[in-house]
């Protein structure tokens, strides 16, 4: 018997019991106003509310001579506003146990706030202020600016984030999504408060917005909040920008730099979420390299040959643009053979698609893992939003499990076809690229158990 057989045994047991879960799940869905969407579970269990929100405020947005600046003003969120200065907005959120963070990715400006109940009116006023009254004072962007540009000089010496830089550049030429989303010392040190007073005015905005909250409120409670949070917001949605149409460089591409365990990043064109293909594609890509442990290229990188301690792949989903991302780490004499077997791999995978038993396999753990995702109002509200952010309908949470039960092997086998083809390879090595050779498996510095597939699926 496997490791991963009284797992994924665990976890058909759990998408036996998943379509009970997902009834008692009630999702309601409403718009505050035209175009803001509002996604919310009411659980009186716990005193709390935890609330997820997307706006149109991502990296894509970035001027072309000033990239970062969206996840630069995102930085600035809990920076003061109204009559608050800095230091007196934050005491405001710690005094009252709110928690306030920001995340921006190539699409979105994520807002993450967590409340008890009984401070949710100020929570939510709070929140508002920040984003329709941001003060962005000079010494916080001066504070700010530094903590941006350390963490950029630190990205500099790790291969990995050298050689994800390298392949969204390769990748997307001049679309937005080709510059990173902090940007780069030269952008984040040339903006200025009057850049970022005029990218929140016309990015923080309700048109567009996407919210999904769960915990202790009722519909009416949730309205009233809602409204002290956006509803000084323009309703305007910024202009779109466009689809991404020419992705990849097929190639190596080599991001010099002297150390022991280089990472190469290696993408392919992929599909958008709504592709009629897309579940088939997600439940081949889990197969290739998303299952962890279980994963074809897992197998043969790791497994059969030691080249490396993890690989993975992600079938990436923006909104301008989809694609195949995957990241392997390995000792720079093995970065070669660990190209070659990876492109052997997809090249086998593309011709004969998968198993019976590993599709079976996906299946078990994409349906069974699925509950994991909603332990508990902070999830349920962040995985809501995910749906919310990839344009799906709010009785997905239903459907989905039957939805990738549905999927067959032909359907995978064909979405293998079209998405795995070694010869559109995009390859970027941060680091250097050595002889072949065998070697031992590269390790964290503190490796710890890992199960035998990936992280929750999200999707």
């Amino acid at each position: 018997m496997t490791l991963r057989t009284p797992v994924l045994a665990a976890l058909a047991a759990l998408a036996i019991g998943f379509p009970v879960a997902a009834h008692a799940l009630d999702v309601q869905a409403f718009n505050l106003a035209k175009g803001q969407q509002v996604w919310f579970v009411s659980d009186r269990t716990l005193p709390m509310i935890a609330m997820t929100v997307a706006l149109p405020a991502g990296s894509g947005y970035d001027p072309a001579a000033k990239p970062g600046l969206a996840s630069f003003a995102g930085d600035m969120l809990d920076e003061g506003a109204g009559r608050l200065n800095a230091n007196a907005f934050q005491t405001a959120l710690s005094n009252r146990a709110i928690k306030l963070s920001v995340a921006a990715d190539r699409d979105w400006l994520v807002v993450t706030l967590v409340t008890l109940s009984d401070n949710a009116k100020d929570a939510f006023q709070l929140l508002g202020m920040a984003l329709a009254q941001p003060r962005f004072d000079q010494d916080a962007i001066a504070r700010v600016r530094a903590q941006v540009l350390s963490g950029l000089a630190e990205q500099e010496e790790d291969p990995a984030a050298v050689a994800e830089k390298g392949f969204y550049r390769a990748f997307f030429h001049d679309h937005p999504y080709a510059h990173p989303v902090g940007g780069d010392a030269g952008g984040v040190a040339a903006i200025n408060q009057g850049d970022l007073k005029g990218f929140a005015a016309t990015h923080w905005v309700a048109g567009g917005i996407r919210i999904a909250v769960a915990g202790d409120v009722d519909r009416a409670e949730l309205t009233s909040l809602l409204k002290s949070a956006f509803g000084k917001l323009s309703p305007r949605s910024p202009p779109a920008f466009a689809f991404a149409q020419h992705e990849g460089r097929p190639g190596i591409q080599v991001m010099a730099m002297n150390v022991p365990q280089p990472t190469a990043m290696f993408g392919l064109p992929g599909i958008l979420r709504n592709d009629p293909d897309y579940l088939a594609a997600y439940v081949a890509n889990d197969i290739l390299g998303g299952g962890g442990f279980a994963s074809r290229l897992t197998g043969e990188v790791r497994e059969k040959r030691g080249l490396t301690y993890d690989i993975s792949t992600d079938l990436e989903t923006d909104r301008r643009a989809g694609f195949v991302l995957g990241e392997v780490a390995t000792k720079r004499d093995a970065v070669q053979q660990s190209i070659a077997v990876i492109r052997a791999t997809l090249r086998d995978y593309a011709a004969n698609g998968p198993s019976d038993a590993e599709l079976a396999d996906a299946k078990t753990w994409l349906t069974g893992s699925f509950p994991l995702a909603f332990g508990s109002n902070v999830d349920i509200a962040a995985q809501l939003n995910t749906f919310q952010r990839l344009g799906l309908a709010v009785d997905y949470l239903k459907k989905r499990n039957a939805l990738i039960e549905a999927v067959t092997l032909d359907q995978v086998k064909r979405a293998a076809k079209r998405l795995f083809d070694p010869a559109r390879l995009t390859i970027v090595v941060g680091g250097s690229v050595g002889g072949a050779g065998d070697v031992a498996p590269p390790r964290p510095a503190q490796a710890t158990a890992a199960a035998p597939r990936g992280a929750v699926r999200r999707q």
